[in-house]
């Protein structure tokens, strides 16, 4: 029976924390441990983890000075046994059958390299995730994977965890990049299993101030995906310009066709009079 390892970092989240937990404690699927990484919290995190560790013995509590969600994910990692990874930041909330039905794709396809689900959100804002479907080439410019997926240790060792330098955000992104290559099969759940909270001081939303200097951090991490791409992106880009002259040169012409017609020199001489008029106004 494949043990599930939930990741759970938490810094300052401890209003949130427990509603995170509970939804952990309430999966169909038994055979899971759950690692809380308190990054240098300076509320009552700790607090609230311990009662779930008191609780439940497959609770586990790590402490670390503030790194970032990164370091917190791959600490968490190092501490954890499972033979599965399901990261959970600790203001959002999985539904009971996640784990369960997630285990089940691998089962059934075990050609598969990660897994998720439908989304949505909650908190300040009420709705469906419309998020679009996981194409590699597309995620290059725009994930669209969020960090609640499953996907096996193993594979995990191989990329190497989270990169520590996305300390301000977007290290979702930044890890998929590094965990998928185009040729693997990844597979989205057709039902919301997975809630994620809105709220006004959300990383995330701080994040937008640092968003040029984290996109900037994170070609560097993956300059060798996206030099490969240039080629394709300046040819598209000479497209583009060609398609616009061509445009513009019909448009110039059909301007010519239509100024030299009977038509046009007639209407033209027929409303010269209302010219003058409005002219001398």
């Amino acid at each position: 029976m494949n043990k599930v390892s939930i990741i759970v970092p938490c810094y300052n989240q401890a209003e949130y924390l427990a509603e995170t937990l509970d939804s952990v404690l309430a999966q169909t699927y038994s055979n899971w441990e759950c690692v809380i990484v308190d990054d240098g919290s300076k509320d009552n995190s700790c607090e609230v983890a311990q009662e779930y560790v008191n609780k439940d013995c497959r609770f586990k509590y790590v402490y670390q000075e503030n790194e970032g969600p990164s370091v917190a994910r791959n600490n968490g990692v190092r501490h954890s046994d499972g033979d599965y990874i399901l990261p959970l930041d600790a203001d959002d909330l999985i539904a009971d059958t996640y784990v369960e039905k997630a285990l089940g794709v691998f089962e059934r396809m075990p050609d598969v390299k990660l897994v998720y689900c439908q989304a949505k959100m909650f908190g300040e804002c009420d709705e469906f995730w419309n998020l679009p479907e996981y194409e590699y080439e597309e995620m290059i410019w725009g994930n669209m994977i969020f960090c609640t997926a499953m996907f096996s240790r193993h594979d995990f060792d191989k990329a190497g965890g989270y990169n520590p330098n996305m300390k301000a955000g977007l290290e979702d992104w930044d890890f998929w990049l590094s965990f998928l290559a185009p040729e693997d099969k990844v597979f989205r759940i057709n039902e919301v299993l997975f809630f994620y909270r809105i709220k006004g001081g959300s990383r995330n939303v701080q994040a937008l101030n640092t968003e040029r200097e984290l996109l900037q951090r994170l070609y560097h991490n993956h300059e060798d995906i996206y030099v490969s791409y240039l080629q394709d992106i300046i040819w598209y880009n000479q497209m583009i310009k060609a398609h616009e002259w061509e445009c513009q040169k019909r448009i110039a012409l059909k301007e010519k066709e239509v100024r030299s017609s009977k038509a046009y020199r007639l209407g033209k001489f027929l409303l010269k009079p209302f010219s003058f008029i409005k002219k001398h106004l």
